[in-house]
C-alpha cells in the first residue's frame, strides 16, 4: 500500500499534464500512487496520462465524465485511493521535486491531520516564478481561512485519509472556493492543518483560471462564511479586509478591468484600516499597484502585474 494516494483531476489539460506528472515522477519520495480522474476531456489529456502511465505503472486514469473537480476529487478518495495520506494536485500545477519528503516527517506526528507548503507562482515555468505565499506560522483557524486562505490551491493541501471522509469531502455543488468551504468544516470539527514554512508547490497563474472570476470566488466564500456560522464562528473585520485585499492582489494578477483591484482595496480599507495594512508593506504596494492600476495602459499593467 502506498504512503501517499496523490489525487490529479483533470479536464481538457492536454498542454499542462504532462509537466505535472513529471513533477509528481521526479519526487525524492516515490512511495506514491496518483489517482487521474479524467472529467470528461474532449482532448488528448486521457491519452497522454495512458502513455505516461505504461512506462509508470503508480499512474492510474478514471474516467469520470463531467461532474466538476470536486465530485471528481471526492471519488478518486473515496473508491480508489490506496494511500492513509492524500495529497491533491491540480493539472495544471507542478510539485517541488522534495514536497512529499518533507511531508513524512510532519505526518509522523499522529495528532497532525493535514499540512500545506509554501507557493510560488508562475506562467509558463517554475524559473519564472514571480510571486510567492506567505505560510503562518500557527495551526489554521477559520479566521485566518475566511481572510487570505494560505493553502491557497488543493495542489498545495496533503490530508490524512480519515479526516477528509469523516469531514464528508467537497460539497460537489459548489463550483468556486469548493476547496474553501471544506476547509472551513475540516477545522471546524477539529482538525489540526499544519503550516510548513519550506516551498511545496509551483502554482499556475491564468486569467482563464477558474480563480480569475473574482465576483464567483466572493459567491463561493458566502458558502463559507455560512458554513463557519455552524460553527459559532463569525470572521473579524480584519478578516474581511485581508480577503479584499486578496481579492486585489488576485485583481492585478489576472488582469481585471483597470478599477477592479481599487475597488477592492477601498473596500477592505472600509473594513478594517490596520487588517488591510497588515502587513504594512503588502498593504502598502497593494493600494498603490491599485492607484497607480487605474491610470497605466492595459499593456503596461499586464507586464508589471501578471
Amino acid at each position: 500500500m502506498p504512503r501517499f494516494s496523490i489525487i490529479l483531476p483533470c479536464f481538457n489539460a492536454q498542454a499542462t499534464i504532462g509537466q505535472t506528472l513529471a513533477g509528481l515522477i521526479a519526487q525524492s519520495f516515490q512511495d506514491w500512487e496518483a489517482i487521474c480522474i479524467d472529467d470528461g476531456s474532449t482532448d488528448a489529456t486521457a491519452d497522454l496520462i495512458q502513455d505516461i502511465a505504461k512506462t509508470d505503472a503508480r499512474i492510474h486514469l478514471v474516467r469520470h465524465a463531467g461532474k466538476g473537480p470536486s465530485a471528481a476529487r471526492n471519488t478518486g478518495v473515496a473508491q480508489h485511493a490506496h494511500g492513509d495520506l492524500i495529497a491533491f494536485c491540480d493539472a495544471d500545477d507542478i510539485w517541488h521535486p522534495n514536497k512529499l519528503l518533507q511531508l513524512i516527517s510532519v505526518f509522523d506526528d499522529l495528532q497532525i491531520d493535514g499540512a500545506f507548503g509554501q507557493i510560488a507562482f508562475f506562467h509558463n515555468t517554475p524559473e519564472d516564478a514571480h510571486a510567492w505565499s506567505t505560510v503562518p506560522t500557527a495551526l489554521l483557524s477559520i479566521d485566518v481561512l475566511l481572510g487570505e486562505n494560505p493553502v491557497c490551491t488543493m495542489s498545495n493541501l496533503t490530508l490524512r485519509k480519515s479526516a477528509f471522509l469523516n469531514c464528508g469531502g467537497f460539497n460537489s455543488a459548489i463550483v468556486h472556493n469548493e476547496d474553501l468551504e471544506m476547509l472551513v468544516r475540516l477545522v471546524g470539527e477539529g482538525a489540526r492543518i499544519l503550516p510548513v514554512p519550506t516551498l511545496h508547490t509551483y502554482y499556475r497563474t491564468s486569467p482563464e483560471g477558474l480563480s480569475a472570476n473574482l465576483d464567483a470566488m466572493l459567491k463561493g466564500r458566502e458558502q463559507a462564511l455560512a458554513t463557519a456560522a455552524r460553527f459559532g464562528i463569525q470572521p473579524s473585520r480584519a478578516s474581511h479586509a485581508i480577503h479584499h485585499r486578496y481579492l486585489a492582489r488576485r485583481a492585478l494578477r489576472v488582469d481585471r478591468a483597470r478599477s477592479t483591484a481599487l475597488r477592492h482595496s477601498l473596500a477592505g480599507l472600509m473594513h478594517s484600516p490596520a487588517g488591510f495594512m497588515s502587513p504594512a508593506r503588502r498593504g502598502a504596494l497593494t493600494l498603490g499597484a491599485a492607484l497607480v492600476a487605474t491610470v497605466l495602459p492595459r499593456g503596461i499593467r499586464r507586464s508589471l502585474f501578471c
